[in-house]
């Protein structure tokens, strides 16, 4: 072997213990009598000290060392000097005397500096030397912390009785909401499989099958443009169980993400139950089905009180079914010009027209005591100061706080607003970045409207059942159609959807029928889970929940490929493979494809 102790090991209780280690040289310090290298493997860091006196062949050759070479050392662990502790290490009370030294390989310069979690390098470049970047001890720290949740998930559903299931990652192509990724067949010719999207269809026909408990964690891939929380390819916990009601799937996510959480992140406060909302109470609260519940600024509905001021873009949004709405900012009434203006702009870039800002000044006694000179903003000629008082009590504001308000419609009001209101919270430092609330939305509505299209789309996915009490509108007025259906949210961000599948055949078709598939292009995607309906499936349900983002909001990360060991560019590119690329004529030959390049 190359080592018997591991790096990030040695203690007081060491010190005397000749010992072999091997790994990464860290960082080196020359000071010439003496060198000193702090040596690195997937355990930690430990100091190891070259004295010629202890070993002369050592000491000549770790001269030589430089950053990142691989190394083995022997020597004896033995207590640093008083005082030159360092508690910021586990291993900082004691050092490695080194007797031998090997040079097991040597590295060129590194393309950014390896022993720094704060490097200031574009994301191509850490993408393109990935294996380097992975170095880092905040990306092992990284992955450590992705292969905890992913055991934490296998020992408490393994307990609760879910067998792990693979499921085929070459399969048909049947869209669920983006692009398919799609792959040729050299033995059928013209023919393609495509990529999962998920693996909807092959878990439900896992519960006709009597399964009645699986999970696993799934590789899905979809062809859709990328942000922060997305890439062409992630992971995702996929579960689904027989015999169950909405109460009982997530009885089993709140049980698995608190212990999760309290596993990784002892110091985080959660717990059990959930807070519930309603989609419709998410949205006329927070603006938005993903509200982030650590922190208020709860929205509010002024129409009716705003259309009875003289300012006409409030008599002219009223007038027309739209919405006024805003929140308040505690204690920014003392806001200057230059603050209102860049949250104008703010407002705009998520679709507004405008921002209208009302400041009350912190020397009024109450909002009852407000007098003209307390209040500032741009629509003040156009307000009374009866309307002004009557729209702060709706809202909440008292005395140096400022309202933020927006008129439009209901939808580009809630998207204003609910950015906005996550903007006001980092600014006013309002988030705890100890905090991780769950919530759950739920009784969405089944479909979604497309105007562009002018049709029914689903509003998760097709196969989510319709409440009992809603089938009625199926036929009549499917708009009306609440699903059951939810969301598990987390910090503001979506973690994963669940529903009550369909089971039933006829009740399945005529969803397909609602969206507008045809006979033809029903039987073609679906006819193997139709078929399995009519032999006897249970009642079941289940949830597809990301990976990725579970484990981006526990290492504090915003984006999810700093916690995805190979991820992909803004653009889907691989910079390490340079992926996607051509293939050799002869590739293409065998699958008797084709390439007709776009005119310019």
């Amino acid at each position: 072997m190359y080592k018997d102790t591991n790096c990030g090991e040695p203690r007081d209780t060491s010190v005397g213990s000749v010992i072999t280690v091997a790994g990464w040289v860290h960082r080196r310090r020359d000071h010439g009598n003496l060198i000193f290298i702090d040596l690195r493997d997937r355990s930690g860091l430990l100091q190891v000290v070259f004295n010629p006196e202890y070993g002369e062949k050592a000491h000549d050759l770790a001269q030589s060392l430089r950053s990142e070479w691989v190394v083995q050392v022997t020597g004896k662990v033995v207590s640093r000097l008083e005082g030159a502790e360092n508690p910021d290490l586990p291993t900082g009370a004691v050092e490695l005397s080194a007797t031998e030294l090997v040079v097991l390989n040597q590295s060129i310069t590194p393309p950014f500096e390896i022993n720094s979690d704060e490097i200031e390098v574009d994301a191509n470049t850490r993408l393109k030397y990935r294996f380097m970047d992975l170095r880092r001890p905040r990306m092992q720290e990284v992955l450590k912390l992705r292969h905890k949740v992913t055991h934490i998930m296998w020992d408490y559903l393994t307990d609760q009785g879910f067998t792990q299931v693979e499921t085929p990652i070459l399969i048909k192509s049947t869209p669920e909401g983006a692009r398919d990724y799609v792959v040729p067949s050299r033995v059928h010719p013209g023919d393609f499989y495509a990529l999962p999207q998920s693996p909807q269809q092959l878990k439900q026909l896992l519960m006709v099958s009597g399964v009645e408990r699986y999970f696993q964690i799934a590789r899905c891939f979809r062809d859709e443009d990328l942000r922060a929380d997305r890439q062409p390819e992630h992971t995702q916990l996929d579960f689904e169980m027989s015999f169950v009601h909405q109460d009982d799937v997530m009885k089993v996510v709140e049980e698995l993400y608190t212990r999760i959480v309290k596993e990784t992140l002892p110091e985080a406060e959660v717990s059990g139950p959930f807070t519930r909302l309603t989609y419709a109470e998410s949205m006329e609260r927070f603006g938005t089905d993903k509200p982030d519940m650590r922190f208020g600024m709860e929205l509010t509905t002024i129409t009716e009180t705003a259309a009875t001021s003289d300012a006409r873009v409030f008599q002219a949004v009223a007038s027309s079914g739209g919405s006024i709405r805003g929140f308040v900012a505690p204690g920014c009434g003392n806001y200057g010009r230059r603050q209102t203006d860049d949250l104008t702009e703010f407002a705009k870039s998520s679709g507004a027209q405008g921002l209208v800002f009302i400041a009350l000044d912190e020397s009024a006694a109450s909002i009852d005591a407000l007098e003209d000179d307390h209040i500032k903003s741009p629509l003040k000629k156009f307000l009374s100061l009866d309307v002004i008082k009557k729209m702060a009590i709706e809202m909440g504001a008292a005395p140096g706080d400022l309202m933020l308000i927006v008129a439009g419609t209901d939808k580009l009001v809630n998207t204003v607003l609910s950015n906005l209101r996550n903007e006001m919270a980092k600014r006013l430092d309002m988030v705890d970045p100890k905090q991780i609330a769950f919530a759950w939305v739920y009784d969405f509505p089944l479909f979604d409207w497309d105007e562009e299209l002018q049709k029914y789309e689903p509003a998760h996915h097709v196969f989510s059942s319709p409440k009992a009490e809603h089938m009625e509108y199926l036929d009549t007025d499917p708009g009306k159609v609440i699903g059951t259906l939810w969301d598990l949210v987390c910090n503001g961000s979506e973690m994963g959807s669940g529903s009550i599948r369909i089971h039933d055949k006829d009740l399945q078709t005529k969803l397909f029928n609602i969206i507008g598939y045809t006979e033809d292009q029903i039987s073609d995607r679906f006819g193997q889970l139709l078929t399995a309906f009519t032999y006897g499936a249970p009642p079941h349900g289940g949830m597809g929940l990301g990976l990725d983002r579970l484990v981006a909001i526990l290492a504090g990360e915003e984006a999810i490929r700093e916690v995805i060991a190979f991820p992909k560019t803004q653009s889907a590119f691989d910079p390490l493979f340079e992926a996607p690329s051509r293939i050799e004529d002869q590739q293409l030959e065998d699958l008797h494809i084709r390439v007709v390049m776009p005119k310019s």
